[in-house]
């Protein structure tokens, strides 16, 4: 009973600071002059990522490497079947938004070079290093491009987002807010589901890539489920995108350079092969410019569900 309750609890605190999180980061694009793109793939990925990066470290000091490796892998394929999958019931989400080409780019290439590191084994640290120079060679690109956009006129694409705080003080505390409040609800959500799925007997890897992935992406699917339902579909598209590539770069790299991780043969064989899938799927529909609608998102949900059944 008390496991339930702190699974309820989990996900009624990232109802909440999705919601927020996405009001404050619109408000600073206006603010700043910056496209939402750049905000979506930066502060909101950052923050939709923070309990990825908790739970990835505790499991990696509790020699639970399945958990902390399937986490990432299982949360990259939930960002795009699940979390563009659901706002596609409310919205359209086109995957062809200014700016995304380059960043679609980099989480194929981090893709990649995260699948040649598992197949030849542990992560070590070297595969960490390597992993955090490209974050930030990748963030130090967005910083740059930030300030290119800081020069131009404000964007006027957000009359139609309701509620957006005008003042900085309010901006800073809804971002904040949501920043603090989508780890927490995270971690009472995996918390709570983690220890009803123990008690079932699963293993460590399958908890890592169902049960922990999908708590873990809760606060980008509720972050792009606000933002579908606030009709800013660039935060939606670039908060799974950037949060790929801060799951890849920031997550595993961050999590292997201070203790390395095994690898589960299950994840070499299987899984890494649909994160990379998934992946090409976003970049397939943003060349061809094809818009994720009704239709094309209850099919994602359907192979997310089929995905997870396989996985048990």
């Amino acid at each position: 009973m008390l496991s339930i309750l702190t699974l309820i609890a989990g996900l009624i605190v990232l109802v909440f600071a999705g919601d927020y999180l996405v009001r404050g980061a619109v408000a600073l694009a206006e603010k700043l002059s910056i496209d939402p793109l750049i905000i979506g793939l930066t502060i909101v990925a950052f923050g939709t990522s923070a309990p990825e990066l908790f739970v990835s470290l505790q499991a990696a000091f509790d020699g639970v490497s399945g958990i902390a490796l399937g986490n990432v892998v299982g949360s990259n394929i939930a960002n795009v079947l699940l979390v563009l999958g659901g706002p596609a019931l409310l919205m359209s989400i086109s995957c062809r938004e200014k700016g995304i080409g380059m960043s679609l780019a980099v989480m194929i290439f981090m893709t990649l070079t995260l699948m040649v590191m598992m197949w030849f084994g542990p992560l070590s640290r070297l595969d960490g290093a390597i992993l955090l120079v490209m974050m930030g060679s990748y963030l130090g690109w967005q910083i740059k491009a930030a300030r290119e956009c800081d020069m131009g006129p404000a964007p006027d694409y957000h009359n139609d987002v309701a509620d957006v705080p005008q003042e900085n003080w309010k901006t800073a505390a809804f971002i904040l807010g949501g920043l603090i409040g989508l780890p927490l609800g995270a971690w009472l959500t995996v918390n709570g589901a983690s220890h009803i799925a123990r008690m079932l007997g699963a293993s460590e890897t399958v908890i890592g890539l169902t049960i922990v992935a999908i708590g873990t992406s809760l606060p980008e699917l509720v972050t792009s489920v606000m933002a579908a339902w606030r009709k800013s579909g660039a935060v939606a598209i670039g908060n799974v995108v950037g949060s790929n590539i801060f799951n890849i770069g920031l997550i595993l790299g961050g999590t292997s350079v201070i203790l390395p991780l095994q690898v589960d043969p299950r994840i070499t064989s299987i899984d890494m092969w649909v994160m990379l899938a998934a992946g090409l799927l976003v970049v397939g529909l943003a060349h061809w410019n094809v818009p994720i609608k009704k239709l094309g998102g209850t099919a994602m949900l359907l192979v997310f569900a089929a995905y997870i059944f396989s996985v048990f």
